[in-house]
C-alpha cells in the first residue's frame, strides 16, 4: 500500500483540480475554495486511516483520543473504514457525535457547578439547528454540502489510491467499495 507521504502528495496535488470542479460546478469562488479545503483536511485529517495509527490519526494531536473508539469499532480496510460509499459518512456521523457529546458534557458540568439547570435533549436539539441555520444563511445554503463533497473526495483519493496499490500487488481490486 502506499505510504502516508504518498497519500499526503496525491491530496495536495489533488486539492487544485477538487477547487477547480468545485468553481466550474457553481461558478463561485467561495465554493471552489470550500471544496478545495475540504479535500485537503478530508485527506490529511478525516481519511480513511483514523482506523490506526496513522499519520492521519497523529495529526489529531491532544484530541486524537476522539479517534479511539472509532479505532477499535472498525477494522482497517473493511467497507465501513475505507468504503467509498459509507466510509467518509461514517467519519462525519461518528465526529458530529462525539462533538455533540462533548459539547453536552460540557453543557452538564457547567450546570453542576453552577447550579444552573441542564437543558433538555429538545432544546440541545434547538440549538444545533439554530447553528445550521445561522451556518446556511452566513456562508451560504449549500456550505456543508459542498464542506461534505469536498471531505468525500479527499478520503476517496485516499481509498482509489490503495485500491491502485492492491492492484499493482496483487492484481484484483480490494472489496473497498
Amino acid at each position: 500500500m502506499p505510504s502516508g507521504r504518498t497519500h499526503d502528495a496525491i491530496t495536495l496535488l489533488l486539492a487544485v483540480p477538487s477547487a477547480i470542479a468545485g468553481y466550474e460546478a457553481t461558478r463561485s469562488v467561495a465554493s471552489a475554495v470550500v471544496v478545495g479545503a475540504a479535500f485537503v483536511f478530508g485527506g490529511m485529517m478525516f481519511g480513511p486511516d483514523l482506523d490506526t495509527v496513522s499519520r492521519q490519526y497523529s495529526r489529531w494531536f491532544f484530541l486524537k483520543w476522539l479517534w479511539f473508539p472509532y479505532r477499535h469499532f472498525f477494522k482497517h480496510r473493511s467497507r465501513f473504514s475505507h468504503g467509498l460509499i459509507l466510509g467518509a459518512l461514517i467519519r462525519v456521523i461518528y465526529f458530529m457525535g462525539m462533538l455533540s457529546v462533548l459539547v453536552f458534557a460540557g453543557v452538564y458540568a457547567w450546570a453542576a457547578y453552577s447550579g444552573g439547570r441542564l437543558p433538555d435533549l429538545a432544546e440541545f436539539t434547538r440549538v444545533w439547528r439554530t447553528i445550521g441555520d445561522s451556518v446556511r444563511q452566513h456562508l451560504g445554503e449549500h456550505f456543508l454540502l459542498l464542506v461534505f463533497l469536498g471531505l468525500w473526495l479527499g478520503a476517496a483519493s485516499h481509498t482509489f489510491t490503495d485500491l491502485a496499490g492492491s492492484f499493482i500487488k496483487t492484481g484484483r481490486v480490494a472489496k473497498f467499495l
